[in-house]
């Protein structure tokens, strides 16, 4: 090796078997693999995280606004039971027991009904479950819980379900026909007596 010209410093007096000299050494490697996977799982919870949310929020399930976002119910309105006698009355006898339908003909008559308008007949069924007051128009739903009540409770529902047939050339300004259909359920049958 050729001599330098350089003037003589310290570390030309260091000795050579002592390894390397003035090299940097990097850190040891042993913890820098756990980090690495440390930083990384922990980066990957958060994104499903974050994922799980923003599903979450756009198909609507959560809701970021305040308390004004929150959908209150509806009260649904409640229609009041009003004893309308100018409605005329089939009731029809839908349980295999005869007299029902005259017995409750006659509580209808009680209640106020003219007895020429509450008639009686016998259901194409032996086996009606409850007993219902039929109705045609969404007018005629108060007149049908009315007469529900005045026979004791029944059910009501609206359905043209034996309704006569109104004139077409009769004008809708007109009265057309009004009419209450009762079918008499196994709910009024009475009990067997005991043995």
């Amino acid at each position: 090796m050729a001599r330098s010209t350089f003037p003589r410093d310290r570390f030309d007096d260091l000795s050579t078997d002592s390894g390397r000299v003035g090299a940097h050494r990097a850190e040891n490697p042993g913890l820098r693999g756990w980090m690495v996977f440390l930083w990384a799982a922990v980066l990957t919870v958060v994104l499903i995280a974050v994922g799980i949310f923003g599903t979450l929020v756009a198909s609507g399930r959560i809701s970021l606004g305040g308390d004004e976002s929150i959908a209150q119910p509806t009260p649904t309105p409640t229609v009041a039971g009003v004893v309308d006698t100018s409605f005329s009355v089939v009731v029809l006898n839908g349980t295999g027991q005869d007299g029902l339908a005259t017995q409750l003909r006659d509580q209808i008559v009680a209640a106020g009904w003219s007895g020429d308008t509450v008639v009686t007949g016998d259901s194409d069924s032996t086996d009606f479950a409850m007993t219902t007051v039929y109705y045609v128009r969404p007018e005629d739903e108060a007149a049908a819980l009315g007469l529900a009540q005045a026979i004791g409770g029944a059910e009501i529902a609206q359905n043209d379900f034996l309704q006569p047939a109104d004139d077409p050339n009769t004008p809708d300004d007109e009265a057309q026909t009004r009419q209450l259909v009762v079918v008499i359920g196994l709910d009024r049958v009475p009990a067997a007596p005991a043995a």
